[in-house]
């Protein structure tokens, strides 16, 4: 059984810390090797390139551009009537991705637009994230760029969005069939070699919260058990 290998969401983690650079700092001095951020575009990626350098860290994930936060959006991969958008944001993200030699990005699916009813549109909303997601794949491949796929659970964390189960995303997966395009997966038993991220909203110091990652990396020798 792989120990499994964690990214620190430096989106969720290190609240405390304002700035982006400073979180990824505080992660590289909590003992983490590697990182991810899920929207990176506020600041300058040579900052978050430096920074992430001289903590010693790997990036590994970034997700595209949400759209419009104000308006509501959560990414436009399979919103109708947002391909252009997607599309310029899937660039902006291939930038920085290259910036910061970040192999990943996630294809953001986004909401079921407010007011429509799931099942209604879930035929069309399906049609243009295959639409996108092939786009994707293609852009992705001339950068030897992964894209990633992330179900997100609309009981408790976001009610509307549309990729909401592994077996959705699975199957969309098959029908765009893009070796470049996969499903982020965390299972420690089938000898997952990819990173975890570690990407929850800390209840108090996050650094003092890690006790349970350092206890995992002193069981299996973790380098920087020691930090």
């Amino acid at each position: 059984m792989a120990p499994l290998r964690f990214s620190a969401n430096v989106s969720w983690l290190f609240p405390e810390l304002a700035s982006l650079p400073a979180r990824l700092r505080a992660a590289g001095s909590s003992g983490f090797q590697a990182a991810e951020i899920g929207w990176p575009y506020a600041e300058p990626p040579e900052a978050l390139a430096r920074a992430a350098r001289e903590a010693g860290l790997q990036l590994v994930l970034i997700n595209t551009p949400p759209g419009d936060r104000e308006k509501g959006e959560m990414g436009l991969g399979a919103v109708p009537g947002r391909q252009a958008a997607f599309r310029e944001g899937l660039e902006q993200a291939v930038l920085y991705a290259k910036a910061l030699g970040c192999p990943r990005i996630h294809l953001m699916a986004g909401r079921v637009p407010q007011g429509a009813d799931r099942a209604a549109v879930r035929g069309e909303m399906e049609t243009v994230f295959l639409e996108n997601l092939r786009h994707a794949a293609g852009v992705l491949a001339q950068e030897n760029l992964v894209g990633l796929l992330e179900p997100i659970n609309t009981r408790v964390t976001d009610p509307r969005y549309f990729l909401d189960t592994p077996q959705q995303a699975a199957a969309i997966l098959q029908k765009a069939g893009r070796p470049n395009l996969q499903l982020q997966m965390l299972l420690e038993d089938e000898g997952y070699k990819g990173f975890v991220g570690c990407e929850y909203q800390p209840q108090g110091d996050t650094v003092e919260g890690l006790s349970w990652l350092r206890s995992y990396w002193d069981k299996r020798g973790h380098p920087r058990a020691g930090h």
